[in-house]
C-alpha cells in the first residue's frame, strides 16, 4: 500500500468518523455549515433570493513579529434549492437523508504570507491561499447545532483539513447569538506548507522544521441584527488555540490566534 493511498484512507475515516459523531448529538439544530446569514434561509430553499453588502475582518496571526493588516471585501449572497453562495463558499446541495443534510463545496481560503509581511519572513518563500474542495455535512434537531467539513487543497497550496463544530442560536426579536465551540484538524502537508521551514530557507535565527499533522481548538461567538427584515448587521469574536506541532515552527511566536469579522448585508 502506497504512502498516499494510506494518507487518503485515513482522511477518509475521518471524515466517516465525523459524519458518525454528528448522528451521535442527540439533538441538533440549524447547523451553520454555510455562513450564519446562508442558514436562515435554508428553510425554504425553492426560491431564490441574494443579497449584497460588505465585510471586514481584523486578526492576529501567531507568526513571528507579523504585519496584520485588516482585511475589507464585498460580500455577495446568493441561495435557490440547488446552491448556495456566500463570501468565498460555495455549495452544491445534494439531497438530505433524514434529519441530516450535505453539500459539496468549494472554498477560497486566504492562509500564507509573503515574505514582505514579517522581518522575521525575509528569506521564506511565499506561502499562497487557495480553493479547498470537499464535502459538508450538517445534523438538524433541537438543542446543539452539530456540522462536520472535510476539504483538500487545489493549486499551490497541499494539505487536508476537518472541521468539527457545535453550536447554538439564542434569539431575542431582532438579536440573535451564537456561541460556538470547534476542533480544526490540519494533515502534516498543510503544516508543513504554512509553518514548515524548508533547507534552502533555513538561517542563523531559523532552524529547519517539518510539520507533523496538528488540531487546533477554537471558540467563538456571532451577534447578529436584523435592522430591518432587508437591513442585517453582524459581528463575530474567534479565538483558536494552537495546536502543537503548529506552536512548535519557529516561524510562530504565539500559542493562540484571534480574529473579528464584522459587517453588513442587504437581502433583496
Amino acid at each position: 500500500m502506497t504512502h498516499a493511498t494510506t494518507t487518503y484512507r485515513t482522511f477518509f475515516i475521518r471524515t466517516l468518523l465525523a459524519a458518525a459523531l454528528s448522528l451521535a448529538v442527540h439533538h441538533g439544530a440549524q447547523a451553520q455549515v454555510l455562513a450564519p446569514e446562508l442558514a436562515a434561509k435554508e428553510a425554504a430553499p425553492a426560491d431564490s433570493h441574494w443579497g449584497l453588502g460588505i465585510g471586514a475582518g481584523f486578526g492576529k496571526a501567531a507568526y513571528r513579529e507579523f504585519d496584520d493588516d485588516p482585511d475589507v471585501l464585498p460580500l455577495l449572497m446568493y441561495e435557490n434549492r440547488y446552491i448556495s453562495f456566500f463570501g468565498t463558499t460555495l455549495d452544491a446541495k445534494l439531497p438530505s437523508a433524514g434529519p441530516f443534510t450535505f453539500r459539496l463545496r468549494a472554498k477560497y481560503s486566504g492562509d500564507g504570507y509573503e515574505a514582505k509581511d514579517s522581518p522575521y519572513l525575509a528569506g521564506m518563500a511565499e506561502r499562497k491561499g487557495g480553493v479547498w474542495l470537499g464535502g459538508a455535512v450538517t445534523w438538524r434537531g433541537g438543542i446543539l447545532n452539530a456540522s462536520a467539513e472535510a476539504l483538500a487543497s487545489t493549486g499551490d497550496a497541499e494539505g487536508k483539513r476537518f472541521k468539527l463544530e457545535l453550536n447554538r442560536t439564542f434569539k431575542s426579536g431582532a438579536l440573535s447569538v451564537t456561541p460556538r465551540i470547534a476542533a480544526n484538524w490540519h494533515d502534516k502537508k498543510y503544516v508543513d506548507y504554512y509553518y514548515g521551514v524548508r533547507a534552502e530557507e533555513v538561517r542563523a535565527s531559523r532552524a529547519r522544521y517539518v510539520g507533523k499533522s496538528a488540531t487546533n481548538g477554537e471558540i467563538g461567538i456571532r451577534l447578529g441584527y436584523a435592522v430591518t427584515p432587508r437591513h442585517n448587521l453582524f459581528v463575530d469574536f474567534s479565538a483558536t488555540s494552537l495546536g502543537g506541532a503548529i506552536k512548535d515552527s519557529p516561524l510562530v511566536e504565539k500559542s493562540s490566534e484571534s480574529s473579528v469579522k464584522l459587517g453588513y448585508l442587504y437581502n433583496f
